[in-house]
């Protein structure tokens, strides 16, 4: 993987991480913690999608919104178990 790569992964990341913080008001983790749980969303987003029968165009629009849905799913899971 090279720099521009990863610097893609972490833009997305952030992205989608900030954009279901938005979603789940108050629940953000910082910039870094939403940079983590944006990369673990869309890792999540990626997997799952496909297994629910939900496919999404490429590019850049489609992987912030796979790992924007895959952080929201994290996201709730958090707030389900901080709430147990």
């Amino acid at each position: 993987m090279d720099g521009t790569t990863i610097l893609i992964i972490l833009a997305i990341g952030a992205i989608a991480g900030w954009l279901a913080g938005l979603v789940f008001k108050g629940e953000g983790f910082g910039l870094l913690g939403n940079i983590i749980i944006g990369i673990i969303g869309g890792v999540i987003g990626g997997w799952l999608m496909p297994k629910l029968g939900i496919h999404i165009g490429g590019g850049i629009g489609g992987s912030i919104l796979i790992a924007s849905l895959g952080a929201l799913a994290l996201l709730l899971v958090v707030n389900v178990l901080k709430k147990a």
